[in-house]
């Protein structure tokens, strides 16, 4: 007997054209339902993401094909990896059954599938049918037996899960029946439909009534088949569309980097208010969002009871794009009839209560951009409708009058290094590099104590380095995650040209704030340089040799992970080997640390804005900190310095915990 199998046997060859035609019309319905939703990406702004083609098909193999990202948590990547992987081996196996009975056979008489090659094909078939259907087995079973709080079950949740087992079900007793009915011995390869054609072998059975059966599994299964393609473009099976392309899309800029308002002078409008405000590529985010809710269970703000949901903000813009498709093409009187989305859409408390850390992102296995949404409708609100709180308000006037946050004179801005023997630039400027200390290490009274021991170090180094002194100003960064664009860019123009009048190339700083925006952002107005966040550059030294410790520090010490240095910069090896450098420290760490580390609430503008809502996110960090059985908690960022002491003063933990800034620590030990 040869090796292969008929596929229409037992229906009938005449049923082929039956088939195409149904099947193109499935194909039409499919297509129109995707085209509907492509057509609502469009109404948004151009945006590039064709660049560099080879690294985005490498981020697409990455994490679309191989689940690199939804594999960091095991029972749902894994699960999922088994469903996906099942599907594409069968889709793969359909497309080469289809080229032989549709191609090669029907015009040249052709068969391929025969043999040895059969025979492992059916193996690999049913091997990878069986691993979909265990995946969609316990796919359900997470989902409406073990509850996760972060997934929320909706209606075409289930639906698609039935689909899909049905699919795959009635492929294996079509199987099975017509295994029953030929029972040649190598079809045991098909091991899979061998072991349920016993089911149907039985001497009480005609041998009519099993083909009747089969052609009855056969129509079922074709039916599904074509019903599950159909239902992919008009429900959350979108996705299988929507992630692989996001993952295609996605973004090659620091997650840390927040984009500019080009042309900033000519704008009528600022920032989001409506869909059409936003980029083809965030209206895309939408649709690729699988609801899965890691983001949530990585967002600080929703962790600590705020109103904020990451994944509850891109659904309620999904739903808003589905909902407001209906006015596209009526003229822009309906269009205009739409509210604005800050405080509609999306509530302003949701949109206040982000630190822009970054968390959400990190976490999203279909690269779901989140911050720049915030940013873009924070915008609307503030140079739009001019909408938030009164230390905000507050905030902008100092910036605007004295070039830090604090009500103190941008005059007394080199005040901390009076006694200090410094270069001021203005005075000498042929120097290798700039610290650019900072408005919180230039201003607040615990921070200059860093910034004195910073200065400390690289004297003893013999660094080559000097300061602006009274002329430095605010690097800008805090004002543009607000959403005051406008100041930020100016505060930022203002940067430039002096660093431009004093030749600067190389910066120093020990904000992690300052570092990002300087590295990732000030290109965006042609300020280029050499940044080194202090933690970088004091390991560099040591590596060099140019620093040692005399001393050692008797310490059991936990390294708090700033956001901004951390998950937005990927700098987390330099801060903990200068810890480890130190004798007699011991170094722990906490259960969210490195690129899952919980922010201290302060990013994004927080550090500046009461915190009534929730639990204060700086006193769950405190007692993370607390519960490895540390001494020291030490940080790289003058927001963590603060937001951590001031949490450990307000739960009265002052003898269990100190929190210090690593040039303190190694300035104790030098």
């Amino acid at each position: 007997m040869e090796i292969t199998r008929e596929i229409f046997w037992n229906v009938g060859h005449w049923v082929r054209w039956p088939v195409y035609g149904f099947g193109l019309i499935v194909i039409i319905i499919f297509i129109f339902g995707l085209v509907k939703r492509i057509r609502l990406w469009r109404i948004g702004k151009p945006e590039n993401r064709l660049d560099n083609i080879p690294r985005r098909i490498g981020a697409l193999l990455s994490f679309g094909l191989f689940h690199r990202r939804i594999l960091k948590e095991p029972y749902p990547g894994i699960t999922h990896l088994c469903l996906f992987w099942g599907f594409l081996i069968l889709l793969l196996g359909t497309i080469l059954i289809f080229i032989q009975e549709d191609l090669t056979k029907l015009i040249f008489g052709k068969v391929f599938i025969q043999g040895n090659f059969y025979l492992f094909f059916s193996l690999v078939l049913d091997l990878f049918g069986l691993l979909a259907i265990i995946g969609v087995i316990l796919l359900a079973f997470r989902r409406y037996v073990l509850k996760p709080d972060r997934l929320d079950n909706k209606p075409e949740d289930l639906i698609g899960l039935i689909l899909i087992f049905l699919v795959l079900l009635t492929g294996f007793f079509n199987e099975g029946l017509r295994i029953a009915i030929t029972r040649p011995d190598f079809e045991k390869y098909s091991f899979v439909g061998w072991e349920i054609s016993k089911l149907f072998a039985s001497p009480e059975r005609s041998m009519a009534s099993l083909g009747g059966l089969h052609a009855t599994f056969w129509w079922i299964h074709l039916l599904l088949a074509f019903g599950f393609i159909g239902y992919v473009a008009y429900s959350r099976l979108l996705h299988l569309i929507t992630s692989p392309l996001n993952q295609f899309f996605i973004s090659f800029a620091p997650s840390g980097e927040v984009k500019p308002i080009p042309d900033i002078e000519n704008q009528e409008t600022f920032g989001v208010s409506k869909l059409q405000d936003f980029t083809w590529k965030q209206l895309l985010d939408a649709d690729a969002c699988t609801r899965c809710g890691r983001c949530q269970d990585n967002c600080p703000a929703h962790l600590s009871e705020k109103p904020l949901s990451p994944k509850k903000v891109i659904q309620d813009l999904k739903n808003y794009l589905t909902s407001q498709g209906k006015n596209l093409g009526k003229g822009e009187d309906a269009e205009e009839q739409t509210p604005p989305i800050s405080g509609n859409v999306i509530s302003e408390d949701e949109l206040w209560a982000c630190t822009t850390c970054g968390a959400c992102q990190q976490a999203c296995p279909v690269f779901v951009e989140v911050i720049d949404k915030v940013v873009d409708l924070r915008r609307y609100l503030v140079l739009m409708e001019s909408k938030f709180s009164p230390e905000v308000k507050l905030f902008f006037k100092n910036m605007e009058t004295n070039y830090n946050p604090w009500t103190i004179g941008f005059a007394t801005r080199a005040d901390w290094a009076k006694d200090l023997d410094l270069n001021i630039l203005s005075e000498k400027s042929d120097v290798d590099y700039l610290l650019f200390v900072g408005c919180a290490g230039s201003f607040d009274e615990r921070n200059k104590k860093v910034t004195r021991s910073l200065v400390g170090l690289l004297q003893k180094a013999g660094v080559s380095f000097g300061i602006l002194g009274a002329e430095e100003m605010c690097c800008g960064e805090t004002v543009r995650r607000i959403g005051n664009e406008y100041l930020a860019q100016i505060l930022m123009q203002q940067n430039i040209e002096l660093f431009t009048k004093y030749g600067i190339k190389k910066i120093i700083t020990f904000c992690p704030h300052c570092f990002n925006t300087f590295k990732n952002e000030y290109h965006q107005f042609d300020g280029n340089y050499q940044v080194f966040h202090h933690t970088e550059f004091l390991w560099n030294l040591f590596k060099e040799g140019k620093l040692r410790w005399k001393t050692g520090v008797e310490m059991t010490a936990v390294y708090h992970d700033s956001c901004y240095l951390g998950r937005h910069n990927n700098i987390y090896d330099a801060p903990r080997r200068l810890l480890a450098s130190i004798q007699n420290t011991r170094l722990v760490e906490m259960e969210q640390t490195r690129e899952k580390s919980f922010c201290c609430g302060a990013g994004g503008g927080r550090m500046w804005m009461e915190e009534t809502l929730g639990t204060r996110i700086n006193h769950m960090r405190i007692d993370q900190a607390a519960s490895c059985d540390a001494s020291v908690v030490a940080t790289a960022c003058p927001y963590c310095l603060t937001m951590l002491e001031d949490g450990i003063k307000e739960k009265e933990m002052e003898n269990l915990l100190t929190v210090f800034d690593l040039a303190e620590l190694l300035e104790k030990a030098s």
